[in-house]
Protein backbone atom coordinates (compact mmCIF):
# COMPACT_ATOMS: atom_id res chain seq x y z
CA UNK A 1 0.00 0.00 0.00
CA UNK A 2 1.45 3.37 -1.07
CA UNK A 3 1.84 5.99 1.68
CA UNK A 4 2.45 9.71 1.22
CA UNK A 5 3.03 12.60 3.61
CA UNK A 6 0.15 15.00 4.17
CA UNK A 7 1.19 18.38 2.70
CA UNK A 8 -0.35 20.18 5.68
CA UNK A 9 0.74 18.25 8.80
CA UNK A 10 3.35 15.83 7.42
CA UNK A 11 1.65 12.70 8.78
CA UNK A 12 2.04 9.59 6.63
CA UNK A 13 -1.26 8.50 5.14
CA UNK A 14 -2.38 5.87 2.66
CA UNK A 15 -3.02 7.03 -0.91
CA UNK A 16 -5.45 4.39 -2.12
CA UNK A 17 -9.02 4.86 -0.97
CA UNK A 18 -8.29 8.12 0.88
CA UNK A 19 -11.15 10.53 0.05
CA UNK A 20 -9.10 13.52 1.26
CA UNK A 21 -5.89 12.86 -0.67
CA UNK A 22 -3.33 14.26 -0.80
CA UNK A 23 -4.30 15.26 2.77
CA UNK A 24 -4.60 12.82 5.66
CA UNK A 25 -8.00 14.07 6.83
CA UNK A 26 -10.84 16.45 6.13
CA UNK A 27 -9.43 18.72 8.85
CA UNK A 28 -6.08 19.15 7.05
CA UNK A 29 -7.86 19.63 3.73
CA UNK A 30 -10.05 22.41 5.15
CA UNK A 31 -7.16 24.06 7.02
CA UNK A 32 -5.18 24.19 3.77
CA UNK A 33 -8.15 25.67 1.92
CA UNK A 34 -8.48 28.27 4.68
CA UNK A 35 -4.85 29.30 4.21
CA UNK A 36 -5.47 29.85 0.48
CA UNK A 37 -8.66 31.82 1.12
CA UNK A 38 -6.90 34.00 3.72
CA UNK A 39 -4.16 34.63 1.11
CA UNK A 40 -1.51 33.16 3.41
CA UNK A 41 -0.11 31.19 0.45
CA UNK A 42 1.25 33.04 -2.54
CA UNK A 43 2.34 31.98 -6.01
CA UNK A 44 5.85 33.39 -6.53
CA UNK A 45 5.79 33.80 -10.31
CA UNK A 46 3.55 36.60 -11.61
CA UNK A 47 0.86 35.47 -14.01
CA UNK A 48 1.34 36.44 -17.64
CA UNK A 49 -0.82 39.33 -18.77
CA UNK A 50 -1.38 40.77 -15.30
CA UNK A 51 0.06 44.12 -16.37
CA UNK A 52 -2.55 44.48 -19.12
CA UNK A 53 -5.38 43.69 -16.71
CA UNK A 54 -4.38 46.47 -14.32
CA UNK A 55 -3.81 49.13 -16.97
CA UNK A 56 -6.82 51.33 -17.56
CA UNK A 57 -7.32 53.08 -20.89
CA UNK A 58 -6.25 56.71 -20.74
CA UNK A 59 -8.99 59.24 -21.35
CA UNK A 60 -8.30 61.99 -23.83
CA UNK A 61 -8.87 65.62 -22.89
CA UNK A 62 -12.38 66.85 -23.63
CA UNK A 63 -14.16 63.51 -23.25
Amino acid sequence: MKKVKCPHCGQETRWEGNPFRPFCSERCKLLDLGHWLAEEYRIQVPAEGVEEIHELPKEEEGE
